[in-house]
């Protein structure tokens, strides 16, 4: 008999050292909140769903772009964080990464 469980993919977005709470985050331009959207561990954030960062376009496809052959479709997800820093209001654009797998308990 086979047991399985569900497996969430998790995706992890590395906070600058000089962000600090409080900050408001984003993906893709929509408010996520904390303890919803995403957990704060440390200097982490933890989404509990794939977001992903289109990778650097090939030879073909940067060609068929260029000469306006075909467009782009790919999933880009973009993170911002809004803190303060001196009083002033300031944006980071990060990375999202994915959460590396757990090992399989079998």
């Amino acid at each position: 008999m086979a047991s399985y469980s569900a497996v969430t993919e998790r995706t992890l977005v590395e906070l600058p050292q000089h962000v600090q709470p409080p900050f408001e985050v984003f993906v893709n331009g929509v408010a996520q909140v904390e303890g919803r959207d995403y957990d704060h561990v440390g200097s982490t954030l933890v989404f509990e769903r794939p977001l992903a960062k289109e990778g650097q376009l090939g030879f073909w496809r940067w060609a068929s772009l260029f000469l306006g052959v075909a467009g782009t479709y790919r999933k880009n997800d973009s993170v911002d964080i809004v803190y303060t820093v001196n009083g002033r209001r300031a944006v980071s654009s990060l990375q999202p990464k994915p959460a590396p797998k757990p090992l399989s308990s079998e």
